[in-house]
């Protein structure tokens, strides 16, 4: 009848995007967002041609939202015949940690000749310098309620893992998750992927599989009573044909995992990483973490625990020292002692030594070890041809390691004993390839104990590579080229 108000006709056309995470209450559903968004359309004759949705997605980005990109695919279509997005409201568009984000892809859809639209906000009004405002208010609160959200759930699981019960997350290979009921009673095992159907029940950890429960006990006891190191351990389990908790065959690495494992000693343990607003994971240090003692009856007994514990410790202080730079040095002398001789592959048939890829990795090159081992005789030297060359020149400036004589050019001194070779010597340099260091002074020494200086090589970086110089009485070609016999040289560089 002509008295009854007739629906708006459709002036423009739109899509629209809905979104519900597993954390967001009833309220903000997909369903209830739908009909929000529809009845705002229809108020303000908008035609709906096309709905999109992401079920249980986080919106702290834009990963894993198939609905969300789709519809950004469909505001790029050049053939696209809508003029706006329409969203419930800022949340649901995103709870992006860095609201500049929510404004990028706001900005994406403009770039586009498409407005995103919050319904809960109303159309923008021309420049409307208040709703910009808000906008920027309401991506604000979007982005602090996932961060306060984070922060409850986080102290929610340390409270109850305080309490002795399980926060969440897979169990340690051999153990299995046991549900309680209000009064702290078994009611029954879960399963992957089954969870807790009331509230003021609580999940604790129990002996799981009892082959994989074997297993742990085993590792245990071949590392606590026969003394077999995890690499020997993982051997052994691989060759009785038992698959490690990933799957796949064992590792050292794996074997590790288990014996540091201390819920397997019944104490629970939450906050070992840490991974808050789909930022990187990053391992916490002990003293972050929460534990909670005798919280459920363990599979390995504490004193097992604690033995295995007591090992490893001697173990990773016996590695840090074997590959400190101390270690390796005290390594290679006493090698030295016993054969007379450095070569890579004394070294490297030596277990008790680092590789020689470890050597050059902390010393450049295994010669450049062995010239360590001689510390003190390489920095007296350096001290005499420093005062040397004070006499050559007006003016000398000490920095860090070189010396820039006359602001002219700069001088690094590198002394060198003789490296035993057999029934020869060698001497061996590294040019330093800085930019700061003009020439590279090799000093070579004597090895009749008194450590003389024979010579002055001189290895300007414009014309040596980036790489080590092996010399000897043989090495004819390279001696003419850079060897003198005094430092008359620095005065003809300076005149």
């Amino acid at each position: 009848m002509w008295w009854q108000k007739r629906k708006a006709e459709p002036t423009a056309r739109a899509i629209t995007y809905y979104r519900h995470s597993a954390q967001d209450r009833q309220e903000n559903s997909i369903p209830i967002q739908r009909e929000q968004v529809r009845k705002f359309a229809s108020e303000h004759g908008i035609e709906i041609v096309k709905e999109f949705a992401d079920h249980g997605k986080s919106g702290l980005s834009t990963e894993g939202r198939d609905g969300f990109n789709e519809a950004l695919r469909a505001v790029s279509d050049p053939n696209a015949d809508f003029k706006y997005v329409l969203v419930l409201d800022v949340s649901r568009w995103g709870r992006f940690q860095d609201v500049d984000m929510s404004a990028y892809y706001r900005g994406y859809c403009k770039q586009h000749g498409k407005a995103v639209v919050y319904t809960s906000m109303g159309l923008e009004q021309g420049n409307d310098l208040f709703h910009a405002v808000r906008l920027s208010l309401e991506g604000y609160q979007a982005a602090n309620y996932s961060r306060e959200l984070s922060d409850k759930v986080f102290k929610g699981c340390v409270k109850i893992v305080q309490q002795g019960f399980h926060a969440g997350g897979k169990p340690p290979y051999g153990l299995q998750r046991l549900l309680l009921d209000e009064q702290r009673q078994p009611v029954q095992f879960l399963g992957p992927g089954q969870h807790k159907s009331i509230q003021n029940q609580r999940v604790t950890l129990a002996p799981g599989d009892e082959s994989e429960v074997g297993v742990v006990r085993r590792v245990f006891r071949m590392f606590v009573s026969r003394r077999r190191s995890p690499e020997e351990i993982a051997g052994v389990l691989n060759a009785d044909g038992i698959t490690s908790p990933g799957g796949t065959q064992w590792t050292e690495a794996a074997v590790r995992a288990v014996l540091s494992n201390e819920t397997y000693s019944g104490t629970m343990v939450y906050n070992k990483t840490s991974q808050k607003l789909q930022s990187p994971t990053r391992r916490n240090p002990k003293e972050a973490w929460v534990r909670t003692p005798d919280a459920f009856k363990g599979i390995v007994e504490k004193k097992t625990f604690l033995n295995a514990q007591k090992l490893l410790d001697a173990e990773h202080a016996e590695r840090r020292r074997r590959y400190s730079e101390e270690g390796m040095l005290d390594e290679l002398r006493t090698l030295l002692k016993e054969r007379g001789i450095i070569t890579q592959r004394l070294v490297a048939g030596r277990p008790s030594m680092a590789s020689p890829v470890t050597y050059a990795k902390h010393f450049s090159s295994l010669d450049m070890a062995y010239q360590q081992l001689h510390a003190d005789v390489l920095q007296e030297t350096r001290e005499v041809v420093r005062k040397q060359l004070q006499k050559k020149v007006g003016h000398l400036d000490e920095y860090d390691d070189y010396l820039i004589l006359d602001e002219t050019f700069s001088v690094k001194i590198q002394p060198a004993v003789p490296v035993p070779w057999g029934y020869r010597e060698y001497w061996s340099f590294r040019p330093d390839s800085r930019l700061e260091v003009d020439i590279t002074l090799g000093v070579p020494l004597s090895n009749s104990g008194k450590y003389e200086i024979l010579g002055y090589l001189f290895f300007p970086r414009m014309l040596v590579a980036n790489r080590g110089i092996r010399l000897s009485s043989a090495s004819d070609g390279r001696l003419l080229l850079h060897g003198h016999r005094n430092l008359g040289v620095i005065e003809r560089l300076l005149q």
